[in-house]
């Protein structure tokens, strides 16, 4: 069974939403404290990226303490941590688990270049590139003995306290104090509400069922068919209350060889929850007539989704929310309509065809292939280090909004618009698009207004392979 865990940025008000997170069935409240990270990000955002985390620590161990939720959730920590120190004092504000980002990338072999982004790490750690990837000198041992020493640190500070576990450590705010330092500026700074004593957590378990309905049913209908290489059709009406939908059914699949899988479609009619699609295996087919909330297919690694608009839609629909294809390596998609924003953000293998994208559309892209056939919003391509994006650009807008940081847009070859020109005909066969079957009646005058969006490496080799010549 997987626990629901809910990043939080440390901050003021924490404490409210941390108690608002577990009320809605969080199992894994995870504070974020402003330090640490790869420091790829802009300098903006990591200057304001939250409060230290023992303010947030602190205040959500309170406030979840005070409302009685403090034994239906685990308090995690990060921002930093490197010592044994950080782990026991995180530990007597509250926490019940800690997490190691830079701390454990320095172990293996970081030397903290900050261009995790670039796809150029010297060490070959954040990097596709084989040449670099073949770099990495790091071992599982490098990391273990870091953390051996971390917990032999602790060990060594909870004997001082004269305790005898993490576990007795957790929330023991009177064995904090407020260090004088002899600056009255400093001084003047008062920790007392940080050390107040929070009442005991009482364990009282999970709180929500782990399976949707439809979900369960999905699965029991089909899964024995599929296993047996049977290609079985099903139908049902959809929620948003019907969260990953498909999920459990991959679930069951991947536990199995693919070789004598049979299919499964399954039609939906409604509007489906957060998550449709996610994880989907090889084998099944998910048709939504209707929309979905966000993260459509997310983590999928094989099948097909296809989502259509109603038939009495009045045209040219938002079908689809925020974070589809989310590190997706595997499957397709087809939606008749437009996406939300980060479109395929960090897929890594999949095919989708959609009719308009939000902003920063196939961010972090390191593999697969993305058509988007309508307009994208700003950031085109931000952080893409791998894969290709066709973009239909009749009014000339793209080159305004991609982000030329990593990636390039530039004709396709005859042989690219002919692979194009395959996957928009599937798209169309599977969701009845008008608008990809009007590119296909007028295809010589729409494909010359493609643009394809690859990695700036690659573009450069194309030009030095085509120099000199008449394409």
């Amino acid at each position: 069974e997987a626990d629901v865990s809910v990043k939080l940025v440390s901050s003021q008000g924490v404490g409210s939403v941390a108690a608002g997170v577990v009320m809605g069935l969080a199992d894994v409240v995870h504070v974020s404290g402003g330090d640490g990270g790869t420091g790829a990000s802009p300098l903006s955002s990591i200057k304001t990226a939250g409060m230290p985390w023992e303010l947030g620590l602190a205040e959500a161990h309170a406030a979840l303490a005070a409302n009685g939720l403090r034994g239906r959730a685990r308090l995690r920590v990060d921002g930093g941590l490197k010592t044994g120190r950080d782990v026991v004092v995180a530990a007597l504000l509250g926490a019940d688990e800690f997490s190691f980002g830079t701390a454990l990338l320095v172990a293996e072999g970081c030397i903290l270049v900050r261009t995790c982004h670039r796809d150029t790490c010297p060490v070959g750690i954040a990097t596709q590139n084989p040449a670099l990837r073949a770099k990495f000198a790091g071992t599982p041992e490098m990391v273990a003995r870091y953390l051996l020493l971390v917990a032999e640190e602790a060990r060594t500070l909870l004997a001082g306290l004269g305790l005898r576990s993490i576990a007795e450590a957790i929330g023991r705010t009177d064995l904090l104090e407020q260090k004088v330092t002899g600056d009255a500026r400093a001084d003047a700074l008062d920790l007392s509400p940080l050390l107040e004593r929070a009442p005991a957590a009482v364990s009282t378990g999970r709180h929500h069922a782990v399976r949707s309905e439809l979900g369960d049913r999905l699965h029991d209908d089909v899964v024995d068919d599929v296993l047996a290489g049977r290609v079985t059709q099903v139908s049902y009406p959809i929620t948003t209350a019907e969260r990953a939908g498909g999920a459990r059914l991959s679930a069951a699949l991947e536990k199995r060889p693919r070789h004598g899988r049979g299919l499964a479609v399954a039609r939906f009619e409604g509007h489906a929850g957060q998550s449709f699609g996610a994880f989907l295996a090889e084998g099944v087919e998910l048709v939504l007539e209707g929309d979905a909330n966000d993260y459509v297919c997310k983590g999928m690694a094989g099948g097909r989704v296809v989502v259509r608009p109603p038939d009495d839609d009045t045209g040219d629909p938002v079908l689809v929310g925020n974070t589809v294809l989310y590190g997706a390596t595997g499957g397709t998609l087809f939606v008749a309509g437009r996406a939300g924003e980060r479109f395929a953000v960090r897929n890594s293998g999949a095919v989708a065809v959609v009719e308009g994208t939000g902003d920063h559309a196939c961010e972090y892209m390191t593999a697969g292939a993305v058509v988007i056939l309508g307009p994208t919003g700003r950031n085109v391509g931000a952080g893409m280090s791998g894969g290709e994006a066709y973009v239909f650009d009749p009014d000339d807008l793209l080159a305004a909004n991609l982000n030329t940081q990593l990636v390039a847009a530039y004709e396709p070859t005859l042989s690219q618009l002919d692979s194009l020109r395959r996957v928009i005909e599937r798209h169309a066969r599977a969701t009845g698009s008008g608008r990809a079957a009007a590119l296909l009646r007028h295809w010589e005058q729409a494909a010359p207004r493609f643009r394809r969006v690859a990695p700036m490496a690659e573009v450069a080799r194309l030009e030095a392979l085509f120099e000199g010549s008449v394409a």
